[in-house]
């Protein structure tokens, strides 16, 4: 199996990591989307009942072997209500494109897509990012011919990182974008699906990374945690500030990269697509796929009952009351929901704001609830 035209991507990596989400996914029968469920909500030419696939992601999660698949469908790359031709027609009009901004690249920078070059490790033996290549050294060093597995999903990090930052100057690269790459790369098969599936995630998290010298992507999320946890629980809130911890910036992580290392592996990814299940518009495909100056209106509007059907139950909530919230708005809500649940523990034992998360159990708890 090929990764691209420069990398040979072995299926035993592959099935290694998979086996691994497997294992270690907690999957009760009847609620996670199964591959026989997900292969029967589709029409005899490709049409996707997409409320009924959501109604099982929310209840349970989705089956590691239809993960990336489904993944593109909760992000926007495809339009459940597309034919499998149209889908054909945009993968290879994106393979292309992707192929070409490459190119581009590698124009620039030769290196780049040759393979002969990675920066110092990023990720681990499961999967896990762990080295963000900004952080360190940088130090580079040369690949053997004989590439490994691992080395491989470390230069599709590196190359996907590079090419995200050329599309979209705007933002760039910021660290913490490898922690929202990784799954991409490698629960999809092809090169330029991963990468378009990275971008369409980025499409709704690409505020998170917007920083500057007087401000931080999250900054307005930061500041909702903050007046949720003054309103429900002022005591906590008191205690949060003479902890100096008033802004609530121990949480920044984890809003800024969906508490991907607050979780193990397994457990980040089932977060993200009960998160993704429940915030899903039908319109996102249609938004996505116009200019970018459509896509900073940052609103979803559904326009018909039926639509409306198709929403996940956090967006439904949103339409019917005429809020304008953004997506993001659900990991807020996460995080307040742990901290009030954890209150007596917080108050009680946490000295610092690092025993804030780590007295609260965070982690464990999101998942569990």
């Amino acid at each position: 199996m090929k990764r691209g035209p420069f990398l040979s991507f072995g299926s035993n990596m592959k099935v290694s990591v998979l086996c691994f989400i497997t294992e270690t996914q907690l999957m009760e029968a009847g609620k996670t989307l199964s591959p026989r469920r997900w292969h029967a909500a589709f029409s005899e030419d490709g049409h996707l009942d997409f409320a009924k696939v959501l109604r099982r992601i929310q209840r349970g999660g989705i089956h590691p072997a239809i993960k990336g698949l489904v993944w593109e469908f909760l992000l926007g790359c495809y339009d459940p209500n597309s034919t499998f031709e149209d889908r054909n027609q945009i993968r290879q009009r994106r393979r292309d494109q992707y192929t070409i901004w490459k190119a581009e690249c590698t124009n620039l920078v030769p290196v780049i897509g040759s393979g002969k070059f990675v920066t110092t490790s990023i990720i681990t033996e499961d999967g896990q990012p762990i080295i963000d290549p900004s952080t360190s050294n940088a130090q580079e060093w040369h690949v053997n011919n004989a590439v490994s597995d691992k080395k491989a999903i470390q230069w599709m990090l590196v190359l996907h990182q590079i090419v995200y930052a050329w599309v979209d100057n705007d933002i760039g690269y910021v660290q913490g974008m490898n922690d929202i790459c990784s799954p991409m790369v490698i629960l999809l098969e092809n090169e330029a699906d991963a990468f378009w599936c990275f971008d369409r995630a980025m499409q709704r998290l690409r505020e998170n990374f917007r920083c500057s010298a007087t401000s931080i992507g999250v900054q307005a999320q930061l500041s909702t945690l903050s007046q949720v946890i003054k309103t429900v629980d002022p005591k906590l809130h008191q205690h949060l500030e003479e902890l100096d911890g008033g802004e609530y910036l121990f949480a920044f992580r984890m809003l800024m990269v969906l508490f991907r290392r607050e979780f193990t592996f397994v457990d980040a990814l089932y977060l993200w697509e009960l998160m993704w299940a429940m915030e899903y518009n039908p319109n996102a495909f249609s938004l996505y796929e116009e200019s970018s100056a459509a896509t900073e209106k940052g609103v979803l509007t559904v326009s018909s009952d039926e639509l409306l059907k198709q929403c996940g139950k956090f967006e439904k909530k949103n339409v019917k009351t005429g809020s304008s919230t953004q997506q993001s708005a659900l990991a807020v809500f996460l995080v307040a929901s742990v901290l009030e649940t954890k209150n007596k523990r917080i108050l009680k034992e946490a000295k610092g704001l690092d025993d804030v998360v780590q007295h609260g159990g965070m982690a464990g708890d999101i998942v569990t609830n």
